[in-house]
């Protein structure tokens, strides 16, 4: 099988180039080829748009490499209007191109600069005259292959943003005309006012901008500031852009502090004075503290406390109370349980619910202080940790007061 079989008619390896025009007119008609084929054309006659917002093409170092890449195999075509279509749209160009400027550049400007500063006669191109249809469809298509290139500047491409705005105030009105572009470029009209206030800028800083010293969020954020206080010059701005930047990095610094000293906090507390879900020590074998009047009765047969599996002692607990409260300072209130036998918290004062439950599917460590600390700890942001902390501390706080029972 030919190389004109596998990739078809409209090859450039076919003979379509020697079609004659009613042949070719024929052949598009019946749609076997494109409305556009790959033709070589020399340089001398094909004129740049002086609506490109590109101005850097790479250094004559970088040009040079590259036009000699292109000498070797051009990979990708560049592409063209006729002159009268484009003329046809901008009549005031015409000194501009030239006269003898057949064909006006769409896309492919650094490789026509190259291919012309090695000293190349002709390059290759797909001359599309369907792209000049109107303004809009020019300007839309002169962006394309720009906006997304990384050593497209950031000022380069606000100018382009700009260009296809004033060319859709043009044909459509003002009004509407921010949407109007931001539909043909894809994007969020926030997002094409954004790269028109980065036009506003002072020059200095639209240089920073281009050269990448600046960054494109900075950019915005000094547009904003221009945009409520006019006056502001480009001393001014830059100082407070750094007066900003340094704040950020305090109150960065500051929170950093904070989680470290929650984690430390956090790592030193001890499991003073609480219960475990089923009144069990933290660890087996291990004695409960001594400062822990709630497992002391818990340990204590004569304690009116219940735990939740010892159902069948609660009558005899219960019997018990009265002998045992006589002996103490200050008798223990006791707990009274539910109709399936498991006792209700005490509610010293009211807890906060949660905003959302979430289900992990992983069973709470009640019975072990470090694991429900690490527990919880892998599960929450920074924020809601430093909070747990902090509520932590002042329950401690709370154990500790005077007016506490403590344990005989």
């Amino acid at each position: 099988m030919s190389i004109k079989d596998k990739v078809g008619e409209s090859s450039s390896f076919g003979r379509t180039r020697n079609r004659s025009e009613r042949g070719r007119a024929k052949a598009l008609t019946e749609g076997a080829i494109p409305a556009y084929e790959l033709v070589r054309l020399p340089l001398d006659q094909v004129a740049a748009t002086p609506l490109n917002p590109r101005r850097n093409f790479g250094s004559a170092e970088e040009m040079t490499r590259f036009g000699e890449e292109l000498r070797e195999a051009q990979l990708a075509a560049c592409v063209a209007v006729t002159r009268a279509a484009y003329l046809k749209l901008w009549p005031d160009h015409e000194s501009q191109i030239g006269s003898s400027a057949l064909y006006v550049l769409v896309n492919g400007e650094r490789r026509f600069r190259s291919g012309v500063h090695v000293g190349l006669d002709k390059l290759d191109f797909v001359v599309r005259d369907d792209l000049a249809a109107t303004r809009e469809d020019f300007v839309d298509h002169l962006l394309a292959e720009n906006l997304d290139r990384e050593d497209f500047d950031v000022i380069e491409r606000a100018r382009g943003v700009e260009q296809l705005v004033s060319v859709c105030a043009e044909d459509g009105g003002e009004r509407g005309s921010r949407s109007r572009a931001a539909k043909r470029l894809g994007k969020d009209r926030s997002w094409v006012t954004n790269q028109l206030a980065l036009l506003t800028l002072p020059v200095q800083i639209q240089v920073l901008l281009s050269a990448g010293e600046v960054s494109e969020r900075d950019g915005r954020a000094l547009a904003r500031c221009l945009k409520e206080d006019p006056g502001l010059g480009a001393e001014e701005l830059l100082g407070q852009l750094a007066s900003a930047k340094e704040a950020a990095e305090q109150r960065k610094q500051e929170e950093q502090r904070l989680l470290t000293a929650g984690r430390e906090a956090l790592a030193q507390a001890r499991p003073v004075k609480t219960l475990s879900a089923d009144n069990k020590p933290s660890s087996e074998g291990s004695p409960a503290p001594a400062a822990a009047p709630a497992l002391a009765q818990a340990a204590d047969p004569g304690s009116s406390l219940l735990s939740a599996d010892n159902n069948e002692d609660n009558t005899a607990s219960q019997g018990n109370t009265t002998s045992s409260s006589t002996d103490r300072a200050t008798p223990v209130p006791s707990v009274t349980g539910k109709s399936d036998g498991v006792p209700e918290p005490r509610e010293e004062q009211p807890r906060p619910k949660p905003s959302q439950r979430v289900v992990t599917g992983v069973r709470f460590p009640y019975d072990n202080a470090v694991q429900a600390a690490q527990f919880l700890y892998d599960r929450m942001d920074d924020s809601q940790f430093l909070i747990l902390v902090d509520t932590l501390n002042g329950m401690v706080e709370e154990r500790r007061s005077p007016g506490e029972v403590t344990a005989e």
